[in-house]
């Protein structure tokens, strides 16, 4: 199970990324607002840290630990940059608060991830 669990989130990160390098492209060419680049620099950061998240898992003694942490942090950044970016391309929002949540979901999944870590660490592994 765990290894279908980690290619969808390969698979949904990867479509991510490409999300954050097309808004790269319209914050850059079309739409001069900041909060548009910084959107698009977190769907490529987290793409690229749940990819490695899943990775990992496959030889972990918690492989559930990080490939949640990697859920997360696809669900959470997909809150966020969607909300900031509907907020500047759309004039309106995902919902209210889904920025702060996703921002709030980002830093729990990093933190998910690092205790998995540490405590995979203290296991031996």
């Amino acid at each position: 199970m765990s290894g279908t669990w980690a290619l969808w989130n390969i698979g949904v990160a990867g479509l991510i990324g490409a999300a954050g390098v097309a808004l790269s492209a319209v914050a850059a060419h079309r739409v001069a607002d900041p909060s548009l680049a910084t959107a698009a620099m977190f769907l490529i950061v987290h793409a690229a840290a749940a990819m490695a998240l899943s990775a990992v898992a496959s030889g972990a003694p918690l492989p559930v630990g990080f490939l949640a942490s990697a859920s997360l942090m696809i669900l959470a950044v997909a809150l966020f940059s969607g909300d900031v970016a509907a907020r500047v391309l759309g004039g309106g929002k995902l919902f209210p608060m889904a920025a702060p949540l996703g921002g709030s979901l980002l830093i729990l999944a990093w933190v998910l991830a690092g205790l998995t870590g540490i405590v995979s660490a203290f296991r031996g592994h």
